[in-house]
């Protein structure tokens, strides 16, 4: 019995994968790109954090980047890494200034579940790496 390529469990792992990858891109892009045009509502909600306005472009910067890392499939698992110790930051800033538990200080979290579990679906030699079950 021949399996139809629409039934490979392998290319449906992967388009998920890139599904969820997708998803959070979009978002982090956006985000960045909020920061890179310094629009006035992510410039006063950085300034809401604690940070100053100076900062934004810089962090707009660093995000593309990190981003742009993980898109590249021969950097994406740096890309994973970078974005894990940016996304930290965000939590760790949501934490200091008291904000909500579940819609802001673990919505970072939601995301980098997002990438790593895109990345774990796309990529079998990662998979392999870090198992997701014993034996």
């Amino acid at each position: 019995m021949q399996m139809n390529s629409r039934d490979d469990p392998d290319r449906s792992r992967h388009w998920a994968g890139r599904a969820l990858s997708g998803l959070a891109v979009l978002f982090l892009l956006f985000d960045s790109a909020g920061k890179l045009v310094q629009v006035q509502p992510v410039i006063e909600g950085t300034i809401q954090l604690g940070y100053p306005r100076d900062v934004v472009f810089t962090l707009g910067v660093i995000q593309l980047a990190c981003v742009l890392a993980y898109v590249i499939p021969r950097t994406s698992v740096l890309g994973a890494l970078l974005l894990t110790g940016y996304l930290g930051g965000a939590v760790a800033t949501h934490v200091r200034v008291e904000s909500p538990l579940l819609t802001h200080v673990l919505f970072p979290t939601y995301v980098a579940a997002f990438l790593w579990s895109g990345l774990l679906l796309r990529d079998a030699r990662l998979r392999a790496f870090l198992p997701t079950r014993s034996g």
